[in-house]
């Protein structure tokens, strides 16, 4: 994990602190459970969760130290755990991880983390929604011009731009729901999962008192299916952020300059150019996205395993649990936040629009002409000639506005009302329904 693309919050689910604390709730729960169903002394339950509650809430640095000293002896992290733990609970510790295997302490974990991580890549979801709503409603009405191919196309608004990306956002926001739901499930089954060394009541137990579902066929570790598919949905939100960041790096294209992200003062562009005003946040988005996107072909890859376990999966865990999650953070805070200040220049957007002449108001024209009753082929005909006349002179001597070619054309003149060439050629009427779309994706 960079810190330089880190919260707080979301790499403190990693931190081995919260990793041990998990662990040890595992045990103290099941533990817990053991004593319900008369397979451990209660006393010893209770010695369990008293002392080693004691010892995990004062973890630190040094405690860690610890464990990784005992690891580099017995070259297997749970048991160097179990064994530091032992060293605060005493003759009670024997009761501590009775009947389980260290893929139950682990997958269990695992889901733990996973779903603390959903829950906050959630709540910015929830936020950059927020932040793309009010930037929305601010520009339901801005005109500007809509692209295909990145070439000017037809008159739309900002809003309904933003619109689009909002709704992308919601299901993205749903997509990180369902993987929570799949993935907040617990195995506590023992070696190849058959619970032949502990009850199947005791995961039931420990499972309701995490937050989590039980894991039905674990085999020893959770089918990694459902791992596949919570990286598989942070993919995709990787995926949203780079699209709506990409359409900022366009936007602010010199030569298009429509909007911008918002220079600080005292902000540098360049050492060597003083004048510069770079999309550095949304490129930035664009390089993050890639990292948690990388996650997705390990992750796929991790669900087949040999038989009814191994452990190649582990060490790819290891580094996109953290490395994803917390990049993916960062990403969509920085994406709210850079939405919430970005400069917006309507006055270009209409500059723009019109800047080829009106040439962009050719599928309007095509349809009034073909309402004047010509022939739609003719029609088509007629007005890309006078469009093409127009694009190719544009700007010199002999260049024409698109309205001034058809109204010299006489296949046009007298057959076409001049107010129905006024109101085809009005860019407002492309927000006629802007009210219906905003519906569709805001409610009423």
């Amino acid at each position: 994990m960079l810190t330089r693309y880190s919260r707080p919050a979301m790499t403190a689910i990693w931190a081995p602190e919260n990793r041990y604390r998990i662990w040890f709730e595992i045990e103290a729960l099941a533990a817990e459970a053991m004593a319900l169903y008369g397979d451990v002394p209660a006393e010893s339950a209770r010695a369990i969760r008293e002392k080693g509650g004691a010892k995990l809430a004062a973890i630190g640095p040094a405690d860690v130290a610890r464990i990784d000293e005992i690891e580099r002896e017995t070259r297997h992290d749970v048991i160097a755990f179990l064994t530091w733990l032992a060293e605060g609970i005493g003759p009670d510790s024997r009761f501590v991880h009775l009947g389980l295997t260290s893929s139950d302490v682990l997958d269990t974990t695992l889901s733990v983390q996973l779903t603390q991580a959903a829950d906050l890549l959630i709540a910015d979801i929830d936020d950059l929604l927020a932040a793309l709503k009010a930037r929305a409603m601010e520009h339901k009405h801005t005109l500007t011009i809509g692209r295909s191919h990145a070439i000017h196309a037809e008159p739309t608004s900002f809003g309904i731009k933003l619109a689009g990306h909002y709704a992308e956002f919601a299901r993205n926001r749903q997509r990180l729901v369902n993987a929570r739901a799949e993935i907040a499930v617990a195995a506590l089954s023992g070696a190849v999962g058959t619970f032949a060394h502990v009850d199947p009541r005791v995961e039931e137990f420990v499972a309701a008192k995490l937050g989590l579902s039980v894991e039905p066929v674990s085999t020893q570790v959770i089918p990694r299916d459902r791992h596949a598919a919570f990286f598989c949905a942070l993919g995709v939100v990787a995926s949203g952020i780079e699209r709506l960041a990409t359409e900022v790096r366009h936007l602010q294209r010199s030569e298009v300059r429509e909007a911008e992200e918002f220079f600080h003062p005292g902000q540098k562009g360049s050492s060597a150019m003083p004048h510069k005003r770079n999309p550095v946040l949304s490129e930035n988005l664009t390089g993050l996205a890639r990292i948690v996107r990388s996650a997705v072909t390990p992750a796929l890859e991790n669900v087949t395993l040999w038989h009814e376990r191994d452990i190649s999966h582990s060490s790819v865990e290891r580094a996109i649990g953290p490395d994803s999650t917390v990049t993916l953070d960062f990403a969509l805070a920085r994406l709210a936040g850079m939405m919430k200040t970005l400069v917006v220049y309507p006055e270009r957007m209409a500059v723009n629009l019109e800047s080829l002449g009106g040439v962009v108001h050719s599928g309007e024209v095509l349809l009034a002409l073909a309402r004047a009753g010509i022939l739609r082929e003719d029609a088509y005909r007629i007005v890309q000639r006078n469009a093409m006349a127009t694009w190719t002179k544009l700007g010199t001597a002999e260049g024409r506005s698109f309205r001034e070619n058809l109204d010299a054309d006489p296949e046009v003149a007298g057959r076409v009302a001049p107010e129905l060439l006024d109101a085809a050629m009005d860019a407002r009427m492309h927000l006629k329904h802007v009210d219906a779309i905003f519906a569709r994706v805001f409610g009423a």
